[in-house]
Parts: structure tokens; sequence; C-alpha cells
């Protein structure tokens, strides 16, 4: 496939609790975040940590690939506020907008399920930028997390 054609490529969404999942969904999300997080960012860490059962999940398909995939995570998990995690473009679909259509879509579907509007999250310091885009606010000074700089980042709820 040419990057033109996979530019003009759109994404069949899917968004499910966890016990929605099918076993393949939760195959391809897990083979995906071990691929990018463990393996290409050379970090040991454990990925399965409790949250996805308390979470909805939103990913992006092109046929049977999982283009792109984040978790929804209901306030008062990983924070106070609602949160978006295990934010992953797949490394071969990478460079076409999949991560910004992914949040956009993360964005308007977290208010829509959890009734909130602020919104926190723990992002790897080189996309401060990527998220800034978006209106989240750096609210933490840099911390190690696995041994790679992160930061917090605050969307705060329109007035």
């Amino acid at each position: 496939m040419y990057l033109k054609e996979i530019k003009q490529m759109e994404l069949n969404w899917r968004y499910k609790s966890f016990e929605d999942l099918t076993a393949q969904e939760v195959y391809a999300i897990l083979q995906l975040r071990s691929e990018v997080f463990v393996v290409e960012q050379n970090c040991v860490y454990q990925d399965i940590d409790g949250k996805d059962q308390k979470s909805f999940h939103l990913m992006g398909w092109e046929g049977g690939d999982l283009v792109a995939y984040c978790r929804l995570v209901k306030p008062g998990v990983s924070f106070v506020e609602a949160s978006i995690g295990r934010v992953i473009t797949s490394p071969k679909y990478r460079g076409n907008g999949f991560g910004i259509a992914l949040i956009e879509k993360a964005l308007a579907q977290i208010v829509e399920t959890f009734g909130v509007g602020d919104i926190k999250i723990g992002a790897q310091l080189y996309l401060k930028k990527f998220y800034g885009s978006f209106g989240f606010v750096q609210t933490r000074e840099m911390y190690l997390e696995d041994d790679i700089p992160h930061i917090e980042m605050l969307l705060a709820a329109k007035t």
C-alpha cells in the first residue's frame, strides 16, 4: 500500500468496555502494547496493571490490523480526574495522522462516557507539544516512570 493511500484511509473505530472486548481484540491490544511499550521502547514494565477492566477501549482498525488504540480510564482509577492512557499507534501506520484522530475521538468519548470535563494524563515528555496542541497543560515537573521521562498534563473542562 502506498503512503498516499494510507493517508486517505478511514479507520473502522470501535469503542468497548472491557467486558465487551472479544478475545481477538484483547490479544491485538496486548500484542500492540507489548510491541511498542516493551520491545520498541526497550522498557521492561508491568503493562497489565489491573486498570484495563475498569476502562473503556478505543480502537482504530484497518482490516485485521489494530492501527490506533487507547484506554479511557474513569475518574478515581489513575487520577481524581478521568484519564486517557496507553495511547499508541502501530509503527507501520505512523505519520498518517491516526494519532491525532485517536486523541480527538478519545476526548469526545471520555466526556460522553463519564460526563466530566477535566482530563489528566501522564505523558511521555517528548509528546508534550503533541498533547499541548489539544489544550493539555503541564501540571507537574518531569518525573521518571520506568526510566522514561514523563509529565502530568491537564485538559481543563470548558466552562
